[in-house]
């Protein structure tokens, strides 16, 4: 029975999509089997996964949640590709005509939940990307989703990030999706070289630690991160064993044996 996780930040910028993509990853590595859900129109996940140009796509995340809207038949697999054995529903700028058409839908915050809870028997995680606002794409993520992975980076206006997306998730926690929990905080972007880094980290550490889990595993700042999306590749290919990698499977690990 798969755990769905939403990937989520209501700033942008945090490392929302390079989460996603390694930790999916390092949840291989594992032997954990993996289905990643873009669920952003800018389809920076789907590029990371092998795609140049997703809006050639004619099977994508939003082309099902139209199926989904406009009570046509369809097989959830058809929609679902696999890359180095992991499997993924792409995403594209159609997305965007979807999430149009949600937004006047009735019980457009379930769509995604009924779409997905046929999966959950064929995978151990459900990974969402989400895109960088609260829009009904994200609302829905969460409405699905079981727990809420917060990525943060260590850079000015962090907790402010968390803070707007934790009133959020109680929110739907109350209303909508009674089973959502928060997963825990993510920093990213670490550098313990800076003042400013070690200080957001100690902030987000006392503001937080005790009544939310902040994770042990630090995704550090390094070149080969930024190196390794422009060349549309998880951290894993493209730098094996470096410290962003092991940084990603010590996650994997604290999520897998929490």
């Amino acid at each position: 029975m798969a755990e769905i996780i939403a990937v989520a930040n209501r700033k942008g910028g945090v490392g929302k999509t390079t989460t996603t993509l390694n930790l999916a990853y390092s949840l291989k590595e594992l032997g954990k089997k993996v289905l990643a859900i873009d669920l952003d129109p800018q389809a920076n996940l789907s590029r990371c996964f092998g795609i140049e140009n997703p809006n050639n796509i004619e099977a994508t995340i939003g082309h099902i949640l139209m199926s989904e809207i406009e009570e046509e038949s369809y097989k959830v697999e058809d929609y679902i590709i696999s890359y180095d054995e992991i499997d993924i529903m792409l995403s594209s700028i159609y997305l965007s005509v979807a999430e149009t058409q949600m937004r006047v839908e009735t019980g457009s915050e379930k769509i995604l939940s009924d779409i997905i809870e046929s999966l959950r028997e064929k995978y151990d995680y459900i990974l969402i990307d989400t895109s960088p606002s609260l829009n009904i794409l994200t609302i829905d993520a969460l409405c699905a989703a079981d727990n809420v992975l917060v990525v943060a980076d260590t850079q000015m206006f962090a907790i402010v990030g968390i803070d707007e997306l934790l009133k959020t998730v109680q929110k739907i926690k109350k209303r909508v999706n009674s089973k959502l929990n928060i997963k825990g905080i993510l920093l990213t972007m670490c550098d313990s070289r800076t003042n400013l880094s070690k200080m957001i980290t100690e902030q987000v550490e006392e503001t937080y630690g005790g009544k939310i889990r902040v994770f042990q595993s630090k995704i550090p700042k390094t070149v080969k991160v930024g190196e390794s999306i422009y060349s549309s590749q998880s951290i894993k290919k493209y730098a094996k064993e470096s410290i962003a990698d092991i940084a990603y499977d010590s996650l994997a690990k604290e999520i897998c044996y929490e």
